[in-house]
């Protein structure tokens, strides 16, 4: 793909305004909820990466809502959404956006999701009745096949390590983390980290992005919730595997893959469509965020998508209970 068709690919665009107060708010388990809510029609429901927002979808949503029912969902503890003081792993988002589906999209609908949020849609998309979710779009999703993954060593801890050692490296990491989170998340750091390879391209590394990304880095309690966070990843990396959660799979997989993605494989695609046969793939010239880097291209491929899987007419069935 020749650079200039990567470099010009946002330009004309609309994009969705900007709200330092954010859109609209759900009470989810007594915890505020963020979501953006646009157009009508068939509902897409869109799930943001590690770190980001709804406002990620800044260029798809727009597109999006001239044939479809948008919605775009922060994440507990990420954007707009609350920044909770819980224990955090992959079916905590799971069961957010089941809840969304059911309280506020009513509808069948197909998930769209970046990194982590791709990953949470599969997991959604697998506890759902089969005929709830009728499509599922990653783009360089997270999550890993159950042989890439490094075994630990799990052993019974002594008293010692338990009671006296562990509380006081959990003190230390807590120090260590929270003043990395600090000196990250201010905006020339931001901007430096999206522009050392996460964005091949930088023309949209701009002042909307690195406000989105701030704003909510600036919470007084997103440094604990980032923590939490690394603490779990890395702590307990194999409870959930691709391989395991595709298999639970039923609707059509699409993938949209930013082969430069310094974080993820590209060849992470070609596995998952070898693994999952109902798979179509498009390969891009992008980072980790193919959607915010190269939008026009990606807005095609899934409107193209999108049109052959019959959802022309919304659907007016309501979500079975789950």
């Amino acid at each position: 793909m020749p650079p200039s068709v990567v470099a010009e690919s946002s330009q004309g665009l609309q994009q969705l305004p900007f709200k330092p107060e954010g859109y609209n708010y759900w009470t989810w388990r007594g915890h505020k909820i963020h979501y953006v809510e646009e157009g009508e029609g068939f509902p897409v429901v869109l799930i943001h990466g590690f770190g980001t927002s709804a406002f990620h979808w800044r260029y798809n949503i727009p597109e999006l809502a001239k044939n479809y029912k948008v919605y775009a969902l922060d994440l507990l503890g990420f954007g707009w959404s609350e920044k909770a003081q819980v224990d955090y792993d992959a079916l905590i988002w799971r069961d957010q956006l089941v809840d969304f589906l059911k309280e506020i999209v009513k509808q069948h609908t197909v998930l769209v999701g970046n990194g982590l949020g791709g990953f949470t849609t599969l997991l959604a998309a697998a506890e759902l009745p089969a005929e709830q979710v009728k499509g599922v779009t990653l783009l360089n999703s997270a999550g890993q096949f159950g042989d890439d993954i490094t075994t630990t060593d799990t052993s019974e801890e002594t008293a010692l390590r338990k009671f006296i050692v562990r509380p006081v490296e959990e003190i230390f990491q807590r120090v260590v983390v929270g003043l990395a989170f600090w000196l990250s998340m201010r905006p020339t750091q931001i901007e430096a980290q999206l522009k050392s390879g996460v964005y091949r391209n930088h023309s949209n590394v701009d002042d909307y992005l690195l406000n989105s990304i701030a704003i909510p880095a600036a919470d007084p309690n997103a440094g604990e919730v980032y923590y939490r966070l690394l603490r779990q990843l890395i702590s307990n990396p194999r409870k959930y595997t691709l391989e395991s959660v595709l298999s639970q799979l039923s609707c059509r997989l699409l993938l949209l893959w930013g082969d430069l993605d310094p974080w993820v494989d590209h060849a992470k695609a070609n596995r998952i469509k070898e693994f999952y046969p109902n798979t179509s793939l498009v390969n891009l010239q992008a980072g980790h965020y193919p959607h915010d880097e190269v939008p026009l291209l990606v807005n095609k491929a899934l409107l193209d998508w999108l049109s052959t899987l019959g959802l022309s007419e919304p659907s007016l069935r309501t979500v079975p209970e789950i």
